[in-house]
């Protein structure tokens, strides 16, 4: 279904207000975007010199080793050119067993020289570009996959929706409070492979789903690391604590959460929507999750952990929501849903309000943390529009594009110089990056990610061989 359709701001204006979603605003004037989004931020030890990201965002393209493939080595180049003060480096498996898919970055021993090089050239490019990297942040986001790690599934808690979307049954074994214990000290030497390499930023990956994640939602878990809060946060409180007494202050603390993940979402026939899958009250699983009402957000645990988090050494933080696995919805607001997936439930605009009305209220609970927001990318060309006005306002302090820097690399150079964002290269949202994702029946056992739209020449032959490799499994399929 088409729901953007606006040829001017004042339309979108318009239908923000008629679907009453207040906390989509926009600054038209070009010089005083301009001005918000080049305001440096303070974060930790580093200044950024401006106010734009890049999400990390990632290309399924390292190589079987975990070290960075040819596609990794030109998506970083394009980002270190683009203009972003912080370019939030994709999620990098800490282990093996914690790697979602056979070509996600992997960082590790054998191949912390190719991590090392790519870092230097990821600086050198932003030098020769801007003029100088040192107001450039690098964060390395450290990440298990837990539930959605590849082969082996790797849960902290079941979650009987989510057990149900995943086709995990009851019986399936936790990870115990030992190994979870064991792998806080593998987040530490991940950590210290990346400092070798010459990352000076971490982020604890807690969103999306993955181990960490699902852990700080495990409510119903029994010992240690489960039921009440302090319990649901030990993990994160020990990583962060042997980070700290490891790094000290040569290191920039980062985190990207999840503030609220939600419930499943399934596809309805014979219409395509989306619709919660069955569950059950109250609702006590997840993390910012209202328990009588889990399609609303509660915010109040989110707060009492993020000033934890803060007192342990978090100086920047990454606010998202959702699970591309069961509600992409809320995550990411699109036009058009991977091939298969379910419509939109709601009106993306009400998804980018949502974004915006939860980040907002955080920042403002803690002004002396920066935060990253998310959620523009369905906003196309006026998204540094609203990314300027929610600076203005003080309700955020950093705006991030991920799908969009797939897209449009350089999207941060055109806002800065120009004020506006060209219509003709941003991400139109129709989600052929997330099918790529999906696609597993390729030589490597995963097709690499980008975008096909507006990156053919790279992407265009890769998705056209995803779509026949898939073609013929499905074939194959109904032949047996």
């Amino acid at each position: 279904m088409r729901n953007f359709n606006f040829r001017t701001l004042n339309e979108l204006r318009q239908k923000s207000e008629e679907l009453g979603a207040a906390h989509v605003l926009f600054e038209e004037d070009r010089d005083r975007i301009r001005s918000a989004l080049a305001r440096k931020v303070r974060a930790g030890g580093v200044t950024l010199g401006n106010s734009l990201a890049i999400h990390p965002m990632e290309g399924c393209d390292a190589e079987p080793d975990g070290r960075p493939g040819e596609l990794t080595w030109r998506r970083y180049e394009r980002f270190a050119r683009g203009g972003a003060k912080l370019v939030w480096f994709e999620a990098t498996a800490v282990c093996e067993e914690g790697r979602a898919n056979p070509r996600q970055i992997w960082i590790r021993p054998g191949n912390v020289d190719d991590f090392a090089r790519l870092h230097e050239r990821m600086e050198r490019l932003h030098r020769e570009r801007w003029g100088t990297s040192d107001d450039l942040l690098i964060p390395l986001q450290l990440t298990h996959s837990g539930r959605y790690s590849q082969p082996r599934r790797i849960i902290p808690v079941h979650n009987p929706a989510v057990d149900r979307k995943t086709g995990v049954p009851d019986d399936y074994p936790i990870l115990s409070d030992g190994e979870l214990e064991r792998l806080e000290d593998v987040y530490l030497e991940a950590a210290r492979l990346g400092f070798q390499a010459g990352f000076r930023a971490f982020d604890l990956k807690v969103t999306h789903g993955y181990l960490l994640s699902e852990l700080i939602g495990a409510k119903t878990r029994p010992g240690r690391y489960g039921g009440p809060l302090e319990n649901r946060t030990r993990f994160i409180r020990n990583v962060l604590g042997k980070l700290r007494a490891e790094f000290g202050s040569r290191v920039t603390y980062c985190m990207r959460l999840g503030v609220y993940e939600g419930v499943p979402y399934v596809r309805r026939e014979p219409d395509g929507a989306g619709e919660p899958l069955p569950y059950p009250l109250p609702y006590r699983w997840g993390f910012g999750v209202d328990e009588n009402d889990p399609l609303r957000p509660d915010l109040g645990e989110v707060k009492q952990a993020i000033q934890w988090f803060q007192d342990w050494g978090v100086e920047l933080l990454n606010v998202s929501m959702g699970c591309p696995y069961f509600n992409p919805h809320i995550g990411r607001p699109f036009e058009k849903p991977d091939e298969g997936n379910y419509e939109q439930p709601e009106h993306p605009l009400l998804g980018v309000d949502r974004h915006f009305r939860v980040a907002g209220e955080l920042q403002r609970a803690f002004p002396g943390l920066p935060m990253v927001g998310t959620g523009y990318s369905w906003l196309q060309k006026y998204s540094i529009n609203a990314a300027a006005r929610n600076i203005e306002d003080g309700n955020i302090r950093i705006a991030g594009m991920g799908r969009n820097a797939l897209a449009y690399p350089d999207f941060a150079a055109d806002a800065l110089e120009k004020g506006e964002l060209d219509e003709l290269r941003v991400c139109k949202t129709l989600t052929y990056c997330t099918f790529l994702m999906r696609q597993k029946n390729h030589p490597l056992g995963q097709f690499p990610t980008g975008c096909p739209p507006f990156d053919k020449l790279v992407y265009g032959p890769i998705m056209k061989e995803a779509r026949e490799a898939k073609r013929r499994a499905e074939a194959g399929a109904r032949q047996e």
